[in-house]
């Protein structure tokens, strides 16, 4: 039985809910996020709690889920989710210019980035980009997509990577 799904969400303040059959819409400051909630989960509104319960015993591993992905909703459009990216190398710069990022990653080219709907991507200084958004999952997914561009090479460390990531060094080869 999953524990998670037993759990009540609280709504905070500024987050409105509204559900039109198995689909929930959630609307705050940050923005405004729909779910569909999968046929094997019954969910209630009741008062500023939001709890989900499945229609059978086998199903609680799906009504966790719902609740996780309903919890990540609630988090994005009352307080939204970032991610920062740092660049490590010579000459690697980013730019954001209006609904594109430019990067410079060491190739013979620029790297132009649309960035999707939804999404802001800010650039601080030549080698910080911050993703932020109200959708979880295309917060991580944009964020994934720039740093698979040049990901971390354990020699020297060189690429895009996330800023609490760790990237171990190899050694040289020794003569």
């Amino acid at each position: 039985m999953s524990r998670v799904a037993k759990k009540a969400i609280a709504i905070p303040k500024g987050v409105e809910i509204k559900q039109n059959g198995q689909e929930i819409s959630f609307k705050g400051p940050k923005g405004q996020l729909s779910l569909d909630v999968h046929p094997a989960v019954g969910f209630s509104v009741e008062g500023n709690e939001l709890t989900f319960k499945p229609h059978n015993d086998a199903d609680y591993a799906m009504a966790g889920t719902m609740r996780a992905l309903a919890n990540n909703h609630v988090l994005g459009v009352s307080a939204g989710f970032e991610v920062k990216l740092l660049l490590v190398g010579v000459g690697y710069r980013a730019q954001a210019q209006g609904a594109m990022l430019n990067l410079a990653l060491g190739f013979s080219h620029p790297i132009n980035y649309p960035v999707p709907a939804g999404i802001t991507i800010e650039t601080p200084t030549q080698t910080e980009i911050i993703v932020k958004g109200a959708d979880r999952q295309k917060v991580g997914q944009v964020a994934s997509k720039i740093r698979g561009y040049r990901p971390p090479e354990p020699y020297k460390g060189k690429g895009v990577k996330y800023h609490d990531e760790v990237v171990f060094r190899k050694e040289a080869k020794k003569k």
